[in-house]
């Protein structure tokens, strides 16, 4: 396809959600009221997204999958001259699989929502502000300029917190504060840092930045802008000890908030250590890989610990508490995959990037079911209630749940095995000028955790899937997978299984880019 006109849908899937958000606040027309007043408006939602995601398909179908490591759909227009900031946008095959995935995990919570709207304030306010969300983060993938990167990443951070302190359970006004806390304070260290690189640099523009490869900056100032981006991006991630907002954010937020959180917003601090901090501060990472690397172990570790603390009886452990401290081991082996700064690393970790956003959203999608038939997440009251649980009540359901720990468990075949093999095969081989010694270690960690990961799943899907009927008293009922429900849910299950067996499609597309950025090696 004309790469103009890939420049033309690649501006239209970013800013139509914004105007979409726009037109969400306005009176719907009288003839499309729908059956009552809040139908319209989140009709109006699932077309916005539904159209972003076509976009975003014909991006993809566009793409020139024999040039992945080129910028492609280019658009670079001068915004401020005086300080040489420019709108560019522009996709290769690292931010082309997260623009996929983003638009397709929106398209599927405004569908969620139209079945099944979260309570709370208008439903005007609640798709404002998820497609507001969708243009941050859209943005945030597709921006090729250091300020604009920063504008879309706190533009991300508004509606989240809204939509956690508005729509979300029990604690969500001290959650969303403490989110909406932790992140703007990253954001002011991570703002320092860029405009470090791009005043020191003398260009704001990533393709500019990675083909220079750091030349233009000193050592000392690598280093400083590697510790101030990398903090600010770390709080995203979530980074071990930097991730206590986290548990509490997922366990407040409505299940879209969720979804969106774990599939989509956690992406966007290790895209930035991908985007911007490997091929513009090269030596800076180098000098910090072996702290990314072992802070990345140590959560890996912790994640698993506290989430078998809480899947243990009698804990009174939250399910969706358990699944956040999963997505910090989960996004450790990101983390460790960056830190090895070779192409197999952080080809697994761009890998393991999408199969957790493909995974952890599907889990909070079934999280959320279960809470709205049982009205609780604690796997004390699901364990006792359900008996011979989901396989006896609710058979499809209860598949889904223990299809979707298996897979991240990282069962081979499946999504979430590739990404952290990968990462554990760089740490084991990490790039030349670190010590293969500390990386072993590393390695062996990393290994353990899996083993514990696997553990606290098992415990989970044995304890909520499984039991014995109660043979006393009538066991209740409970409904089965509903049509929207599938319809949400189907898509994230075969894409799963379709990355697991046929993970080259994926690789295909990051390990070009990937090897370009690192300076071609």
């Amino acid at each position: 396809m004309n790469d103009t006109v890939l420049q033309y849908v690649l501006a239209a899937a970013v800013l139509l959600p914004l105007l979409g958000a726009a037109a969400a606040l306005l009176p719907p027309p009288p003839g499309l009221k729908g059956k009552n007043p809040d139908q319209a408006v989140l009709r109006h939602g699932v077309t916005v997204t539904g159209l972003v995601l076509v976009l975003s398909i014909v991006l993809a179908a566009g793409f020139d999958h024999d040039n992945p490591a080129t910028m492609q759909a280019s658009t670079d227009i001068s915004w401020i001259p005086a300080l040489g900031i420019r709108i560019h946008l522009g996709i290769d095959g690292i931010s082309l699989p997260l623009l996929v995935l983003t638009a397709l995990l929106t398209f599927l919570c405004a569908l969620y929502s139209y079945f099944k709207m979260p309570a709370g304030p208008s439903p005007k306010a609640f798709v404002a502000l998820l497609l507001l969300l969708e243009t941050g983060t859209l943005a945030t993938f597709a921006v090729l300029d250091l300020v604009l990167f920063f504008l879309a990443f706190e533009t991300v951070l508004i509606p989240m917190y809204f939509l956690i302190a508005r729509w979300g359970g029990e604690n969500r006004e001290k959650s969303a504060l403490r989110f909406i806390l932790y992140t703007l304070l990253g954001s002011v260290i991570m703002l320092l840092g860029l405009l470090l690189i791009g005043l020191k640099a003398g260009t704001f523009d990533m393709v500019a930045l990675a083909t220079d490869n750091g030349s233009p900056l000193s050592h000392s100032t690598q280093l400083i802008a590697v510790l101030a981006i990398g903090l600010g991006l770390a709080v995203k991630a979530p980074m071990w000890p930097l991730h206590s907002w986290l548990p509490d954010a997922h366990t407040a937020a409505p299940t879209v908030g969720s979804v969106l959180l774990a599939g989509v917003l956690l992406k966007m601090g290790t895209y930035g250590f991908v985007r911007i901090l490997l091929p513009a501060a090269p030596e800076g990472m180098q000098t910090f890989a072996p702290y990314l690397a072992a802070l990345a172990v140590v959560g890996i570790v912790y994640g698993s610990l506290a989430c078998l603390a809480l899947a243990r009886r009698g804990a009174g452990g939250d399910l969706k508490r358990l699944i956040a401290y999963s997505s910090v081991g989960h996004m450790g082996f990101v983390l460790l995959g960056i830190a090895t700064l070779t192409p197999t690393g952080v080809n697994g970790a761009l890998f393991a990037n999408i199969a957790h956003g493909l995974i952890t959203g599907l889990l909070f999608f079934l999280v959320g079911a279960l809470k709205d038939r049982y009205g609780s997440t604690d796997l004390d009251s699901l364990a006792g209630q359900t008996g011979a649980a989901l396989y006896g009540k609710a058979p499809r359901m209860g598949g889904l749940l223990a299809f979707a720990a298996v897979a991240s468990l990282g069962l081979p075949g499946l999504a979430g095995f590739w990404g952290e093999m990968l990462a554990m095969f760089g740490s084991f081989k990490p790039a030349p000028g670190l010590d293969r010694g500390a990386y072993l270690v590393f390695t062996a960690v990393a290994a353990f955790g899996t083993l514990l990961t696997a553990a606290y799943l098992l415990v989970v899907v044995r304890r909520v899937c499984m039991g014995e009927r109660d043979t006393v008293q009538a066991a209740p009922a409970l409904a089965d997978v509903r049509g929207y429900e599938f319809a949400a849910w189907t898509p994230l299950v075969v894409l799963t299984v379709l990355a697991g067996l046929w993970p080259a499609a994926l690789l295909g597309l990051t390990d070009p880019a990937v090897r370009t950025l690192l300076g071609g090696s």
